[in-house]
């Protein structure tokens, strides 16, 4: 197995290989992770029956993934990583902004899984969390410095593992008792209900980042409704499955959360060591993903100012510095994990969201999916340094937010007179598609005329 040795350049037609429906287990497999699972988790832990939390899941996902597969579309016509391919539409330089906070769901993801495979190993043998948190990073570091190629293979074994062993432990969650009011229809909380369809859409919303970055090396001529739809279907089946088996051990083990690997890896008695496997397994690997995203963005980021030659060793020494950085969040919030993660959701959404209806708005609308890669590259050229449209539609969204969110730390006055509904990512996708769309449509439209 070869280190990969590409970075954030453009990945030339004849190293394109794969075809479109290797989506589908690199989605799938991303999802079946004891993270999603304590995702899906959350809505309980707000106050939702079992009826109205699956309905969440179900709606959320159906909803994020639509903007995450959209995303995925663009990585075989551009043979770039999505990030890099922000600065057409925020500048070269404006870029930085968004690959400054993307950093922070890199980060932030990297902790929560990590806690949650330390705990793990934690229950399956006698280890400090604290060294076993440490032991798996340095495998993740490991696996990442390889990227692209390794973690499609890891991808496709995990999808096809975690199946067999998730599929067993589905029939046996689905046999444990049940609360008498866990379906009922009543009672319905309407804030509660919209706040957990916005977590459930955020989750899908955190790969926007990175997930072209694992289809830019598909041919060219890859069929867009394909690559959307793999990735769709891929993420929706794992995220749905997973979230709902979250919800339902909630319901059904009282405390789940507060160690929930061995909680779940307990149900299958002295057969329990398959499922203490898949949950290293699956958090090990979407650990990888988060690295190799950070390691992007890192380079996307830096790449403007110090024209880097990303050779085996630079690769491995700005691996290294983004895995003790992601090490240290972790050893920093494993105390205060539930309270962390939650807070850590909300946060991205409120610029997650803005950044990707400009995306998908400046491909999907007003470019049509037509970019000139090498002026991405150049500091010079037509899409320039800062783009002022972008960097205020951008801003001015996150302000108009801010009413709307209901957090632990801050709940907006609207978010209030709505009894806590949190709405602020449809603020998030409409405003920015609004602000930016007509001005920067005009913009092109002149510089058409110009030329």
């Amino acid at each position: 197995m070869k280190v990969e040795t590409r970075s954030v350049e453009f990945v030339p037609v004849d190293e394109r290989h794969g075809k479109a429906k290797d989506l589908f287990p690199i989605w799938f497999g991303a999802n079946m992770h004891i993270t999603t699972l304590v995702t899906g988790a959350l809505p309980i832990s707000l106050g939702l029956n079992l009826f109205w939390s699956f309905a969440a899941i179900i709606l959320g996902t159906l909803l994020g993934a639509i903007f995450m597969a959209s995303h995925s579309a663009q990585g075989p016509k551009l043979g770039i990583p999505q990030m890099i391919q922000s600065r057409a539409q925020f500048g070269v330089i404006g870029a930085i902004f968004p690959l400054f906070l993307v950093m922070f769901v890199y980060l932030g993801f990297f902790a929560s899984s990590s806690v949650l495979a330390a705990q793990t190993l934690n229950s399956l043998i006698p280890i400090n969390q604290s060294w076993a948190i440490i032991t798996l990073n340095i495998l993740c570091f490991i696996v990442a410095i390889f990227g692209h190629d390794l973690i499609h293979k890891m991808q496709k074994v995990l999808s096809w593992s975690s199946f067999v062993v998730y599929l067993a432990a589905t029939i046996i969650i689905f046999q444990l008792p049940l609360p008498t009011e866990s379906f009922s229809l009543s009672g319905l909380d309407l804030p509660v209900f919209l706040l957990a369809i916005s977590i459930v859409a955020t989750w899908q919303l955190a790969y926007a980042p990175y997930v072209a970055d694992y289809s830019r090396y598909l041919p060219v001529n890859t069929s867009t409704a394909q690559t959307f739809w793999y990735s769709y279907l891929g993420t929706f089946v794992g995220t749905v499955w997973m979230m709902i088996l979250g919800a339902t051990l909630t319901t059904t083990i009282p405390n789940f959360l507060d160690h929930s690997g061995g909680n779940l890896a307990h149900l299958f008695g002295s057969f329990a060591i398959f499922m203490y496997l898949i949950i290293i397994f699956g958090q090990l690997a979407i650990n990888v993903f988060n690295l190799y995203g950070a390691f992007m963005s890192t380079i996307t980021t830096i790449e403007p100012f110090w024209k880097l030659k990303v050779t085996q060793k630079v690769r491995v020494g700005m691996m290294f510095c983004v895995t003790l950085a992601g090490t240290i969040l972790c050893l920093l919030s494993q105390s205060n994990f539930l309270s962390f993660f939650l807070n850590f959701i909300f946060f991205i959404s409120y610029f997650l969201i803005p950044w990707t209806s400009i995306n998908l708005v400046d491909y999907y609308l007003l470019r049509r999916g037509q970019y000139n890669v090498k002026d991405i590259f150049d500091v010079n050229g037509q899409y320039g340094k800062i783009n002022g449209i972008t960097c205020m539609a951008f801003a001015v969204s996150i302000l108009a937010e801010i009413p709307f969110i209901n957090t632990s730390f801050y709940i907006g006055p609207i978010a209030k007179a709505f009894g806590g509904a949190d709405i602020a990512w449809l603020i998030g996708i409409i405003v920015p598609a609004i602000l930016y769309y007509f001005p920067m449509k005009q913009k092109l439209n002149k510089e058409v005329c110009g030329n």
